[in-house]
């Protein structure tokens, strides 16, 4: 295996809990397969310290519902988190932080804001389209961001008085997780979600926390390649987190499937 085994302490116990896997279905990444999901029991008692130690088990928050994924011949979905305090950005990365002082950033607290959500049902008009997700209403875009037992954040970016984009994160105890980031797509050519993500990276650390929590990367899925843009990158493999340096090749994941 390539890669080193990242530096970490044992994260909390995250207790008695019980977990239920899906039926087989349509996988959302990789056409023509199929995906089962673990969820953390619904009924159960969540909070953030118990979700906190999921996170750094690899698991992930979907409104109230903490998943992982766990297809029986697939072992594409990894999940991956950057150490901000080693991070080094790119000379694309650069360029992004140079623009950053002109874009104006406001944390806000977690709840409908019809401006974002008319921005949000541009974005997935414009980049998900006919994935099940282009036609949202409020009800359905907040239960998708947000829950009552989660502390979350959502950060605007502004150009001007123009909303450039969202950022929605939620606060572990040890990282930040970046949940979801959505923007204005007539304004993509200056990579306003590489703005975001830069400006989350600056953010935990100025936080004094260890790590952005990044969701999964599927080495296949073309939607998701900018993830493996910044370095150094921790991938949970084989139970435990490893880290890979700036020019180090990520492993394949994509095993076959039947």
């Amino acid at each position: 295996m390539s890669g080193h085994d990242a530096e970490h302490t044992r994260p909390p116990p995250a207790g008695t809990l019980r977990f239920f896997a899906s039926v087989p279905h349509d996988c959302s990444y990789l056409p023509e397969r199929t995906a089962v999901t673990v969820f953390a029991d619904p009924d159960a008692e969540m909070n953030m310290d118990r979700y906190g130690a999921l996170a750094e088990l690899g698991f992930r928050r979907s409104g109230a519902h903490v998943y992982s994924p766990h297809c029986p011949q697939c072992q594409a979905c990894v999940a991956v988190r950057l150490p901000v305090a080693r991070f080094s950005p790119n000379r694309s990365q650069r360029r992004s932080q140079r623009r950053l002082p002109k874009i104006s950033v406001k944390v806000l607290s977690a709840k409908y804001r019809e401006e974002q959500f008319q921005l949000y049902r541009r974005y997935i008009g414009a980049r998900h389209p006919g994935g099940g997700m282009d036609d949202p209403d409020p009800a359905k875009y907040m239960e998708f961001l947000h829950c009552d037992w989660a502390d979350t954040e959502f950060v605007e970016f502004r150009s001007g008085q123009s909303l450039l984009a969202v950022a929605v994160m939620d606060l572990l105890p040890r990282g930040l997780s970046s949940v979801y980031t959505f923007f204005e797509p007539a304004m993509s050519d200056i990579s306003p979600g590489r703005l975001a993500l830069l400006w989350q990276i600056q953010e935990t650390r100025y936080r004094g926390l260890p790590w952005l929590f990044l969701g999964y990367w599927i080495g296949a899925c073309r939607k998701m390649q900018y993830k493996q843009e910044y370095r150094p990158i921790e991938l949970f493999l084989d139970g435990r987190w490893q880290s890979f340096e700036p020019g180090q090749a990520l492993p394949s994941r994509a095993a076959e499937q039947a």
